[in-house]
């Protein structure tokens, strides 16, 4: 083993140390308000529910030793087959430690999320993104509207029912020269293509590369 290679190990188990020790750092911190905390890929997870999602981010923000005082992130993911359909997923920075925080939430279709504005600031848009694409509510945003979709956009894309197509079409009309929204209109059926090539025995082989595979 050379010596960059040991510093580098070293440094390794240096920082998942630090990473176990903040993990429990947190479990006592925030104690029956989180219902499971561990490292993952470098990272901490913790899962919460809706009720406590406020004081689970204000008190990992508020804490010197955490100080986890940035929002990186908050988004959401569809899991249509569980009970709970949505999992809102906030990505937390700890500039002082050099770590990253992952709080996991879940969310029934139809229930209102606590705005995380009123902790970090960095939350409008990005609930109002949630809002827009998977139709979660915020309740106490400031301002909950459409970010990326239209004025009267139906539905809500990022949502796994949502059809591919859409429910809308935009183009712009040469008879009327205008912008026209309309119902979308298939001129043929989705059709299924087999992408496997028929071809059998070729060889990926970039040309004038041969002198590279020792055949020159």
């Amino acid at each position: 083993m050379t010596d960059a290679t040991a510093v580098d190990a070293e440094n390794r188990d240096t920082a998942v140390s630090a990473l176990d020790s903040m993990c429990d750092h947190i479990c006592q911190l925030l104690g029956a308000v989180i219902s499971d905390a561990g490292v993952v890929r470098g990272e901490i997870v913790v899962r919460t529910g809706i009720s406590d999602v406020i004081a689970v981010l204000s008190s990992l923000r508020d804490d010197r030793h955490a100080a986890f005082n940035q929002l990186s992130d908050l988004t959401a993911v569809d899991y249509p087959e569980r009970p709970n359909r949505f999992e809102m997923v906030y990505q937390l920075l700890s500039m002082r430690n050099n770590m990253r925080l992952r709080i996991l939430v879940a969310v029934g279709e139809g229930q209102a999320v606590p705005s995380a504005t009123t902790v970090y600031s960095a939350a409008n848009w990005a609930e109002r993104e949630a809002w827009d694409m998977f139709g979660i509510f915020f309740a106490g945003h400031p301002d909950l509207r459409r970010l990326l979709t239209d004025y009267g956009f139906e539905g809500h894309p990022l949502r796994k029912d949502f059809p591919l197509t859409g429910h809308v079409e935009v183009r712009y009309d040469d008879t009327q020269r205008r912008v026209v929204n309309e119902p979308v209109s298939l001129v043929q059926e989705f059709r299924d293509f087999d992408f496997l090539s028929p071809w059998e025995g070729m060889q990926a082989q970039i040309p004038g590369d041969e002198k590279a595979n020792g055949e020159g």
